[in-house]
């Protein structure tokens, strides 16, 4: 029960972090995506499904202006998280110092057992 709650504690301090210039939020069906940073820098980035599932895995995806795609990281194990009747699976990513990004760069997150790609777009 202790360990539910501090999940569920992490879990909103991720998503309700005070908002900077250049943050955003995106939804695609059951996938969801929040960014954190100031202009073209993310400080860090949250992302989750509805539903649990074994083996639940999300990567960061990148399109340039340009319309080139690239795997910002690898997969990372996403972890279940349970709240009353609510069951969703989350995933984070933390720069220390902010990762910088080009101006109009998509930032998208994709799931291993979910259709649906939100993104989020950086700029000044």
């Amino acid at each position: 029960m202790r360990k539910t709650i501090y999940m569920m504690t992490a879990a909103a301090l991720l998503f309700a972090a005070a908002p900077a210039h250049a943050d955003a939020k995106a939804t695609d069906g059951k996938v969801g995506l929040s960014v954190y940073g100031k202009g073209l820098r993310v400080d860090s980035v949250g992302a989750h499904i509805d539903g649990h599932g074994t083996g639940v895995r999300a990567r960061l995806i990148t399109y340039t202006p340009q319309g080139y795609r690239s795997e910002l990281t690898g997969w990372k194990d996403a972890t279940p998280i349970t709240a009353a009747l609510t069951k969703m699976s989350m995933v984070s990513w933390k720069w220390k110092s902010g990762k910088k990004f080009p101006h109009n760069t998509r930032l998208c997150v994709e799931f291993n057992h979910a259709h649906g790609e939100p993104c989020a777009r950086i700029h000044r």
